[in-house]
């Protein structure tokens, strides 16, 4: 029974593969399908769990979604990225969608489990229908590096998500997220530390963007020092060819009784009196770098919800927790920074959805 149950899960899943028969193995990449598995849950919806034993790098992954039933379906991979947001097909309905993922070793946070090797796939969504994949290298696309901490990193467990970690189903195929940001971590660590900002170095090419959001962590870091450790970064980056973008910080969600964030805490004041985003800010002025003013406009969007219903984009309710995101959280702020890749022509405007 059990079998006859797996199987027949297998073939809605599939959408029309009876008609389409998967593709076979391609090399040591495959074409797709037949390097997936079905899995049901006790609510009798499913999903399918795809793994391909690649080596680290870059991979182009296309998907065909649909099938004759009508489907909803999204994408994730390693971490609990979201590469691809849920997309419905009508009955009958086929549609071909494509990004790039980068494979790395660990595949989440630098200082963490290093998680499995090779790249993973899970297609799930409302109701899942895929009816191809294809895994292929894609050795000299170019990567968007994010140097950060636990609000931006692929956070390994539920309900914790970084908004790093939503932001790959914001890209096109032709360039990869490579989300190096790591829990804890401020301007003095993540220098000092050779698995940080040492392996992101080396990995920069010509070109590639590298988005830094680094202030929840200095709260004792004096200003003369954090403006110091930004320029080294920002330095850094531009021996190596990349393209430096300053981020501010997410907002902390700390109301004040008129329902307003102007405070020390909600906008990251530290200990000693330095305010992060007004440093960052003036530096990015300074050297000409790129902004990402996260800050405000995380901070119009929480005051926009007010207290009770911006609960939703922090883990307030699961866990007293007004720093972390929720996955709603993280998706809405991934998304304020796709729009300011777009509008400071950070990404060309081909390669974001």
């Amino acid at each position: 029974m059990r079998r006859t149950a797996l199987l027949a899960a297998a073939a809605t899943l599939l959408g029309s593969l009876a008609a389409a028969p998967a593709a076979h193995a391609d090399g040591p990449y495959g074409q797709g399908l037949d390097h997936c598995a079905a899995t049901t849950t006790g609510a009798g919806t499913g999903e399918l769990v795809c793994h391909f034993d690649v080596a680290p790098g870059t991979y182009d992954v296309s998907v065909v979604l649909g099938g004759d039933e009508a489907g909803s379906t999204a994408v994730a991979g390693e971490t609990r990225r979201s590469l691809l947001a849920e997309t419905a097909t009508e009955a009958g309905q086929r549609v071909r969608r494509s990004f790039t993922v980068d494979v790395r070793d660990p595949e989440g946070e630098p200082t963490g489990a290093a998680g499995s090797p090779g790249l993973d796939l899970v297609l799930g969504g409302a109701a899942p229908r895929v009816t191809a994949l294809r895994v292929t290298p894609a050795p000299v696309a170019p990567r968007l590096f994010l140097v950060g901490d636990s609000t931006v990193c692929d956070q390994p467990g539920a309900p914790y998500t970084g908004w790093g970690q939503q932001l790959p189903a914001h890209l096109r195929r032709g360039i990869a997220v490579a989300n190096h940001a790591d829990s804890g971590e401020s301007t003095v660590t993540f220098l000092a530390n050779p698995a940080l900002f040492d392996t992101v170095e080396a990995a920069i090419r010509p070109g590639d963007p590298v988005l830094i959001q680094l202030a929840h962590n200095d709260k004792q870091t004096d200003a003369a020092t954090y403006r110091a450790n930004l320029t080294s970064l920002v330095e850094r980056v531009r021996a190596r060819g990349g393209e430096p973008v300053l981020v501010t910080p997410i907002v902390r969600r700390w109301f004040n009784a008129d329902g307003t964030l102007d405070n020390g805490i909600a906008l990251l004041v530290n200990g000693l009196g330095v305010d992060h985003p007004a440093e960052i800010r003036a530096l990015a002025g300074s050297l000409g770098t790129p902004l990402i003013d996260l800050t405000a406009l995380t901070k119009a969007r929480v005051e926009q919800l007010g207290p009770e219903a911006s609960k939703g984009l922090y883990l307030t309710t699961e866990k007293r927790d007004n720093t972390h995101t929720s996955v709603r959280g993280a998706t809405e702020y991934a998304a304020l920074v796709a729009e300011e890749l777009r509008a400071r022509d950070i990404v060309p405007d081909r390669l974001l959805r």
